[in-house]
């Protein structure tokens, strides 16, 4: 038996999202994404940006671009998802119903500067109604005001909700001088007390409702050392499962971060063999009792090593992740 069906029975298994959020919104850093994407997998996701992406006043030649680009050739994954503007955007509306009409779904939406569940409520509203009697796309939410974060519960709870994302930098700005510059570093935004309450709200209302918790942008280009530890402390240390991407040149720090150990996948192999063999009873192995509770473990942890793209025995990719094992 798989383990999604012998350790989840009744509830659903941990939603599960490739660990990069790529973000982009120019047209060539558009095209170049969808081209990396392509030759590397579908271990990362591309967000094509029409908040930041788009020139004031060309929304909707914007919107078009990402439409056609969707469509392209180089989207081979079907793992390209767009941020639209905010819920009360002038072209909010106008952006839904143009993707709602595109020849290609996005493979998510990404509503920014979510205020509070009762916003969020009417942006699901106009986008079901967008999408008529068609499934719309699932949602996720960038919580970087102080009301987004104040209601992070409620908004989590939100079915249509797939993920919560947290935006240091309109964070950080929205508190006035309150909290300093110094906050927004790699090191700092690890550190100040009301930034670090806030990642640990955002990844613990996401991880209590099913969500995944996908942590916030680093500025830091040039030191992929700096960058993967940073990486590796928003997984290790505050929960999160996925992280935001600026430059191409993050992406595989993120994706190494992000990654079990080689031992730590060799040990969660053995477990997972061995607890199937023995129909998921409690198990000994290497002088440690296992049960169903180490075991989902083991198999969330197995399955994060096979999203990020890294290379499995054949055993472990023959039981639990062929075609017929999913």
């Amino acid at each position: 038996m798989h383990p999604k069906l012998a350790l989840f029975a009744g509830e659903a298994p941990p939603r599960r999202l490739p660990v990069v959020d790529h973000y982009c919104g120019i047209e060539k850093l558009m095209r170049k994404s969808l081209q990396l994407q392509a030759g590397r997998g579908p271990v990362f996701d591309v967000t094509l940006d029409c908040e930041d992406g788009a020139a004031v006043g060309a929304e909707a030649e914007h919107i078009q671009l990402v439409c056609e680009l969707m469509a392209s050739a180089d989207n081979h994954h079907d793992r390209v998802g767009v941020r639209v503007h905010s819920i009360d955007h002038p072209a909010f509306e106008m952006e839904l119903d143009t993707l709602a009409r595109a020849s290609r779904a996005a493979a998510y939406l990404m509503l920014p500067k979510v205020e509070s569940a009762q916003q969020l409520h009417r942006g699901v509203a106009a986008v079901k109604a967008a999408w008529g009697a068609r499934t719309p796309p699932p949602l996720q939410v960038l919580i970087e005001t102080h009301g987004g974060l104040r209601e992070v519960e409620a908004i989590a709870a939100q079915p249509e909700v797939e993920s919560l994302s947290f935006g240091l930098m309109d964070f950080v700005s929205g508190h006035h001088g309150a909290i300093p510059r110094s906050a927004m570093t790699m090191e700092g935004q690890f550190s100040h007390p009301l930034v670090r309450r806030a990642k640990l709200m955002i990844s613990a209302a996401a991880l209590g409702h099913g969500k995944v918790p996908s942590h916030c942008v680093v500025t830091e280009l040039k030191d992929k050392h700096r960058l993967q530890a940073a990486a590796g402390r928003a997984w290790r240390e505050f929960g999160y499962l996925r992280m935001w991407s600026i430059h191409p040149d993050q992406i595989e720090p993120i994706l190494e971060a992000f990654s079990p150990s080689a031992a730590e996948v060799d040990e969660a192999i053995e477990v997972l063999l061995a607890a199937q063999e023995a129909q998921w009873a409690p198990i000994r192995h290497r002088d440690h009792l296992h049960d169903r509770a180490s075991y989902r473990y083991f198999w969330s942890l197995l399955d994060q090593a096979h999203a990020t793209g890294q290379p499995l025995p054949e055993v472990a990719l023959s039981r639990f992740f062929t075609p017929g094992n999913r």
